[in-house]
């Protein structure tokens, strides 16, 4: 068995139980006091112990008053004469309204980054006017496009009539082509008649002619009517590509303009912008009640902090955080079950170091006893462990 096992050996009963975690029990038997090694270790370690103990004593100390001034403070504001809780009450329930107020504007859905909430800002003062020019870009685009739609239409018209000109046109040909071979042939036949048959065919050479010339006169007509209307058409052609020209440029002119003004405000349309537009307002509008919150907040603050301080409260500031706490009578009796409840834990951890700090010290002062010849060597390590905890 190594010397620290034998140092820390627990005791145990008689009957087969478990060991005592919690009791410390020194040893001494198995320990060589004439070896100066073993006498300095052994010392030390009760030493170390009473500095340990020592330690979480203070610690638990400064816990173990925090939690008596809290117990305190409730008490004091429980003794509050009643007239002066109501008033303590109202700038409580103040607070409360206001910090809800504000938790609702935080955890509000929908809300405007302020990324956005900064584009918007930096062109607050020509937004309006940059949702008109959108919007009237918008509508000429409209306007623009039915004129093009238009103009395109007639254009396919008149193209269509130029070819059923062309059409017409080289059919009064074939039908004069047509014409004069019928004419050419009837005065052979007539010519036959006359000489061959001795026939008189006056009146065939008249009619011929007659029919004739009536007939090649109105295909005439009707082919200069067809050629002035297909020069017509294509005039008309013409001028209708040069208008929708100048339309075109006017669209692509607009569609430049219009996504512009879509890049400078950062939106893709009138509608979208006007529904940030009133989003920004909102959100202005909510951020300057949420700015007047936060300033009401902490002048109610700081008036309940001030009517707490006439008052033997230690730490006011904790009701202050959470002046709900000042409303419900249930969370103060729950506040000072929970406070009692972690004062005696703390209790009992403070009287469980200060058992094992006096059990070490009576074992030093045992072994100083039982030994007196290292009296002054073992007095000297107890002033360093003194020294040292200073």
């Amino acid at each position: 068995m190594s010397f620290w096992q034998k140092l820390f050996k627990r005791k145990k009963k008689k009957t087969e139980q478990p060991d005592n975690w919690e009791q410390v029990v020194y040893l001494r038997d198995d320990v060589n006091f004439r070896d100066p090694q073993q006498r300095s270790s052994y010392v030390t370690e009760c030493l170390e112990q009473i500095a340990d103990a020592s330690r979480e004593i203070r610690l638990l100390t400064e816990d173990y008053n925090r939690i008596t001034a809290s117990l305190m403070d409730l008490d004091e504001v429980d003794a509050i004469p009643e007239e002066e809780r109501e008033e303590l009450n109202l700038k409580a329930q103040k607070l409360v309204t206001l910090e809800q107020e504000r938790l609702s504007y935080q955890n509000k859905k929908n809300r405007m980054s302020d990324g956005e909430y900064q584009a918007i800002k930096d062109r607050e003062e020509e937004i309006t006017e940059g949702i008109g020019k959108i919007r009237e870009c918008e509508k000429y685009a409209v306007l623009v496009k039915q004129d093009l739609q238009r103009l395109t239409g007639e254009r396919h018209a008149y193209a269509y009539r130029r070819e059923e000109l062309y059409g017409i046109l080289a059919n009064l040909k074939n039908i004069a082509v047509i014409f004069v071979a019928a004419l050419v042939l009837c005065m052979v036949m007539l010519l036959i008649l006359q000489f061959g048959f001795e026939m008189d065919t006056y009146l065939g050479y008249f009619l011929t002619v007659a029919v004739a010339a009536i007939s090649l006169t109105v295909l005439c007509v009707k082919y200069l009517d067809a050629d002035q209307e297909r020069k017509r058409v294509e005039i008309s052609i013409n001028k209708l590509i040069q208008l929708q020209n100048k339309v075109k440029i006017r669209y692509v002119n607009n569609t430049n303009l219009l996504e512009f003004l879509c890049v400078k405000y950062h939106t893709t349309g009138a509608n979208e912008l006007e529904k940030q537009w009133k989003r920004y307002q909102q959100e202005k509008e909510d951020r300057k009640q949420f700015a007047e919150a936060e300033a009401k907040i902490e002048y109610y603050r700081k008036q309940l902090m001030s009517q707490l301080s006439n008052y033997h409260i230690s730490d006011a500031y904790r009701f202050v955080s959470r002046p709900e706490s000042l409303l419900d009578p249930k969370e103060m009796v729950e506040n000072r079950h929970d406070l009692i409840q972690t004062r005696q834990q703390l209790r009992k951890q403070l009287e469980y170091n200060q058992e094992v700090a006096d059990t070490a010290r009576k074992e030093v002062l045992v072994v100083v006893d039982t030994y007196p010849e290292y009296r002054q060597e073992i007095m000297d390590l107890v002033d360093i462990y003194d020294k040292r905890e200073d």
